[in-house]
Parts: C-alpha cells; structure tokens; sequence
C-alpha cells in the first residue's frame, strides 16, 4: 500500500469516513475491489450483489462505482433506481440467496460522513472476521473499473423493478392488520430526510392509518440536524404530535434502520421503552415466547422482564452482529440496543425499523390504553430504570491514556456503592449490586468515548458519569 494511502478500517457499523477526506472515489474503489477479492478467496462470484444506498450526498455516486468496480471484476450487480434503506437490502440478500449486499450509508453519523456497510449471507451484519480479512485484502490487487453503460449493456447490472414487494408482504403477513385498520390511528412520520420513506408508509396506508409527513425531502445536510431519531433531534416532530392531536409520531434515521417514537402527549419514547414496551407486547398480548438480547449498555428492565416470564435475557458486546448471532444461536424473540436498532424473531437478522414499527403500530391499536398508562403499568411491576448517555470527543492521544488506564491498568473510581463485578470484554462495565451499572467505551463509528449510566433515578445515573468523567480527566 502507497504510504500516503488511507488505511481502511470498519467499525461496528461498517467503513464510515468524512467526504472529501476520505470518503473519496479513490478509497471506494479500494474498498470495492477488496470486496471483489473476499468474493474469490471464498469462490463467491457466482451470484449477484445487491447494491443500495441512501440520500447522503456522493451516496448515489458511489453506489455507481462500486458496480464499476465489481462489474469490470466480472461479477454481477443488482441495484435499486432510487434510494433504499438498509433493512431492504439485508432482506434481498437473505431472500434472493446472495452471498453480499452492499449499502452505501454512515446511518446516524453527521452529514459530513458517508461510508459502505457490507451485509452477508442470510442478510446479516458481516462479522469482525469477515471485516478483517476485507480489510487485508484492501490493495491487495490493482483496482481496476469500467463504465456503468458498458457493464449494462453487456447485462452486469440488472435494475429490480419491483424490489419492495416481497419485503412489504412479510411484514404484513406477520401484522394483525384488522386490528390497525380498526383502530382509526393518526401518524405524523419523520424519516428524517433518509431513505426510509417508501416501506413504512406503504404499510401504514395499507392498515389503513391517517398518514402524515414531514422532512421527507432529499437533504444532503438533513436540515441541519443529525439523522438520528434521538430526543434532541425530534424537537419538531414532538411539537406537531401535540398541537395537531397525532394518536403517533414515528422517525426513523438517515438509512432506515434506527426507530423513534414520541406518543400521543409528545413524550418521547427512547430504545429502551421501545424494546421494553414491544418484547412485553409481543411476549404477553401476541404470545410468542423467547428470549431477548441486549447490548452492554441497554436497560437491565429487559433482564428483570425475561425472568418474570421464565426467559433468559443475554448480554452481547456492542454491535448489531452480535445480537442477531446471538438471537439465531438461541432463538431469541426479540433483541436491541440502546442506541435505537431492534430487531424481532422472523423477518432479517439485522436492525430492523420498518418491522419494529409496524408491530409497535400494532401494539398501540391492541392494547387499547395511551402508551403512558401502559409504560406506567410496566414501571409499577418492574420498577424504574434511567439510561444516561454521555458523549466525550477524544483525540488518539486521549484514547490511548483511558484504554491504559480503564482495559490495561484495570482502575477504577471510587464509587458510593458496592460495586457486584466489573466487565471488560467492550470497554470497561462496572455493575453495581443495586442492579445499576456504568459503561465506558470507544465508540465503533465515530471518534467519541461513550459513558453510559443506569440507576433508579436519572440524577444517580448522572452523577455516576461525573464520577467517571472526573477519574479519566474528561
């Protein structure tokens, strides 16, 4: 590799870089030809690739050159004449029986990134050793492309006419969808200026929901936000639920695959209420059983739920992988992370808003009671669990002095409760014996230290990060 060359590396969440430096085209054919390489070691070029992307900029462009790429390689591609959010293209690459999908995105990260998610067989998130090997053969071989027109005329790029359909129809199937069409409801949608558009307001119509949107116009910026369905974000969308008498708002992020809910009194719901809220639905009203999955640095509620149903809740590191591994080798009903990607048993392996959202529709018209009579009644049977998040930007300099000083040196602040036992396989968790816990660690997709705090109350899980902000010198 030329020394001036960027190094490639994939995070949790896929290859994410900063457009211009070096999201460029030269590091996206780099990265394509790798990819090209992975396929012939593993003797995978007999199938297509399904290639998507999102409403980023260069995100439609790059898309093309990695078809050039992996085109003028001889291996075919197929692809979507508009944007897709990514849960589509996992369901193509389990449902067609493709060995790799490709989704040009950098998901929730600011508008100054972009990035390639690579999806693999049975259309789950490929694994850290799949990630690996792509990134050792990165230049391995000369990259070589040719032009989109020539690759159509000679029949390696074929364009899916109907790509949405069978991804609609399972969900539907899976839905109780006279209950919705019954109920009547009324929906304010944000996607957030992505690509998550086109499927979940195809459902809704379907079941029958009043239907509006907002911010569904192409954004390159995202109106000046971040594309993610956090509560900072949606300050809009709350607004409108409650002076426009909404029954819902819904917002999904810049691909699609991250959920956020604020219901009928603009409360915003967080990924821990909505995880907490649909495995109790789907478990208790819905009656399928299993177990739920849940990151490091998701609600412990999960765990306290599973055992009241005589099910087990397991703790994965961060990283949608590793829930949808563990969902499969246990057969899971359900599993998430606080960050806001779920997924539930039956339809992909990977995040999974449209089906998320869908069954959540469901469940609001089911359970016949406002959303915060119904979380208020799982607070008074499980008790109260607070998320803390808090963000830190670091420089590489600082990352090596708290890895050092939290994974090497293993110390530890001096807490005002006994801690139970510390974890140390992503980041370092301190779990405390009052069911609370304290997690810091390197985020996988943007530069970032994360520390998250869970106590009964929001003020003790705040001040457990202050605690641990202090002792790093953050």
């Amino acid at each position: 590799m030329d020394a001036l060359q960027t190094k490639i590396k994939f995070g949790t969440g896929g290859w994410r870089a900063i457009i211009g430096d070096d999201f460029t085209k030269e590091n996206i054919c780099r990265v394509a030809q790798g990819i090209v390489e992975l396929m012939r070691s593993e003797n995978k070029t007999d199938r297509p690739v399904i290639i998507g992307y999102d409403r980023r900029f260069m995100s439609e462009d790059a898309a093309r050159w990695v078809a050039e790429v992996l085109c003028a390689n001889g291996i075919k591609v197929n692809m979507v004449r508009r944007s897709v959010p990514t849960p589509l293209v996992m369901f193509i690459v389990k449902n067609d029986e493709l060995y790799y999908g490709i989704e040009i995105t950098a998901s929730h990260n600011p508008s100054c990134y972009n990035g390639i998610k690579l999806i693999v067989e049975e259309g789950r998130d490929a694994s850290l050793e799949c990630t690996e090997k792509l990134e050792s053969l990165i230049d391995k071989a000369p990259t070589v492309s040719t032009d989109i027109k020539k690759a159509e005329a000679t029949g390696l790029v074929e364009y899916l006419k109907t790509p949405f359909n069978e991804f609609l129809d399972s969900i539907l199937e899976k839905l109780d969808v006279q209950t919705i069409r019954n109920a009547g409801l009324r929906v304010l949608f944000d996607p957030m200026h992505g690509s998550g558009t086109y499927p979940l307001m195809s459902i809704l119509y379907t079941t029958r929901c009043t239907v509006d949107l907002m911010h569904s116009n192409k954004d390159a910026y995202f109106g000046g936000s971040m594309p993610a369905p956090s509560h900072y974000e949606l300050g809009a969308l709350i607004q409108r639920v409650v002076h426009e008498h909404y029954d819902l708002g819904i917002a999904v992020d810049g691909d699609g695959d991250r959920l956020g809910i604020v219901d009928s009194n603009g409360a915003y719901l967080n990924a821990n209420q909505i995880l907490v809220m649909l495995y109790y639905y789907l478990h208790e009203y819905r009656g399928w059983k299993g177990a739920v999955v849940r990151n490091l640095a998701t609600t412990h509620m999960l765990d306290k739920i599973a055992s009241s149903f005589g099910e087990e809740c397991y703790e994965v590191p961060v990283g949608f992988k590793y829930i949808s591994s563990k969902m499969d080798e246990v057969d899971a009903l359900i599993g998430g992370e606080s960050s806001g990607g779920l997924t539930v048993r039956g339809h992909i392996y990977g995040k999974d808003s449209v089906y998320a959202a869908s069954l959540f529709v469901e469940m609001v018209c089911a359970v016949g009671k406002p959303l915060s009579e119904f979380w208020q009644e799982l607070v008074d049977k499980y008790g109260t669990y607070e998320l803390v998040e808090c963000n830190i930007s670091f420089s590489q300099e600082e990352k090596d002095r708290v890895e050092k000083l939290l994974m090497r040196d293993k110390l530890l602040p001096v807490f005002p409760k006994t801690v139970a036992r510390v974890n140390y396989e992503d980041g370092c968790k301190v779990y405390f014996e009052d069911d609370s816990f304290i997690i810091c660690r390197f985020s996988g997709t943007e530069p970032l230290i994360r520390i998250f705090a869970e106590a009964k109350d929001a003020k003790t899980a705040a001040s457990t990060i202050e605690i641990m902000k202090n002792f790093i010198n953050a």
